[in-house]
């Protein structure tokens, strides 16, 4: 067996191990039309190196993931201390051996987020967690203060903070815009395979690779806990993730596109029909080029908030593209009807400018 092979079987069993603890041998030996004893000895191997770990016999055998790593430090926020001492300090010492993408990533993702705890948290301490297997890493930052939805929804005089969470998915969002770009959360939630962010009783959860949105509720807690996971097989990189919201052909990574989760903008089984969600939706998309609509999770929505964003704001910002995904027949009926209502008017706009000069 060729040694891109046993890689690739190693590489399978430590993904689907955790989801399969019991049948992982029978799957891979399917997956790879091997023999059980060829895979057998692969998680032999992989429990001698202490990766993964066996418990139980012969029919009640189940293997799972190893922790590798399991580390927390409380940080005083009070003494203002640097990002990359605490990466090259703290985080950075307890992911050795992992690929150069991935550690770019943490690198990136924990800089970001554990800058915006010192700057912007208002908390005293912030305790940060580095937990390792060997499948995958996660990160977590956890501070003890405001709380991020309502530092936004105070600065931005929001009605809601779960307004907020729709702002942050857009990206380009700061409550300190003179020493922030707003960008850090945009761009980490998209780096890792799972990003969530709560504070109060909101988690917001983004997953790879569909960029999919989930809003779920937990119970109240002060501050603002922010969790990060990849996979150790995940061939990301940072460069992909800018490139993604990047426009124009001057390759200079400027931050013109951008992808807003309509799901968002509707609570519980609100619906999206009105021109005051449109405007909740459409505000700061001046700040970008290009901007993605995504209805995934939408089953319908209303004429006047379609129109509000496909006529009206069109109409207004004609330097700004708007596109859509995931629409499904009715949400689809709708959009075109708008743009059809605009054409219409255009044309009849265009008749009435030359019977006037007529």
């Amino acid at each position: 067996m060729t040694r891109s092979k046993s890689s690739d079987i190693r590489g399978f069993l430590l993904d689907q191990v955790a989801r399969h603890p019991h049948d992982v041998l029978t799957l891979a030996a399917e997956h790879f039309n091997l023999t059980r004893q060829a895979v057998s000895r692969h998680l032999r191997q992989l429990v001698a190196e202490g990766v993964l770990e066996v418990t139980g016999a012969t029919r009640n055998r189940q293997w799972r993931l190893r922790e590798l790593e399991d580390y927390t430090k409380v940080i005083d926020l009070r003494t203002k201390p640097a990002e990359d001492q605490i990466w090259r300090t703290e985080i950075r010492p307890r992911l050795q051996g992992i690929p150069e993408n991935v550690l770019a990533i943490c690198a990136h993702g924990f800089s970001e987020i554990f800058n915006n705890a010192v700057a912007h948290s208002e908390g005293t301490e912030c305790s940060v967690v580095v937990k390792r297997t060997g499948a995958t890493v996660k990160l977590a930052v956890n501070d003890n203060g405001i709380g991020i939805f309502k530092k936004i929804q105070q600065a931005l005089h929001l009605d809601d903070p779960r307004h907020a969470a729709l702002e942050l998915a857009k990206g380009k969002l700061t409550t300190d815009p003179s020493g922030h770009t707003g960008e850090g959360i945009f761009f980490t939630s998209r780096m890792f395979d799972q990003f969530s962010i709560g504070s109060h009783e909101f988690l917001f959860n983004h997953i790879q690779p569909n960029d999919d949105w989930l809003t779920t509720h937990q119970d109240h807690f002060e501050g603002t806990l922010v969790l990060m996971q990849i996979s150790l097989s995940s061939d990301r990189t940072v460069r992909q993730t800018f490139d993604r919201f990047a426009s124009g052909e001057d390759n200079d990574y400027a931050f013109s596109r951008t992808h807003v989760p309509l799901s968002l903008a509707a609570y519980g089984d609100e619906q999206l029909v009105s021109r005051s969600q449109a405007r909740r939706v459409l505000s700061r998309f001046e700040r970008f080029k290009i901007v993605c609509l995504d209805f995934r999770g939408i089953d319908s929505i209303g004429q006047a908030f379609a129109d509000e964003i496909f006529r009206v704001y069109s109409r207004e910002h004609p330097e700004i593209t708007l596109e859509w995904i995931a629409a499904n027949e009715h949400v689809e009926k709708m959009i075109n009807r708008a743009l059809h209502t605009s054409a219409e008017n255009d044309s009849q706009q265009s008749l009435f400018e030359g019977s006037s000069e007529n």
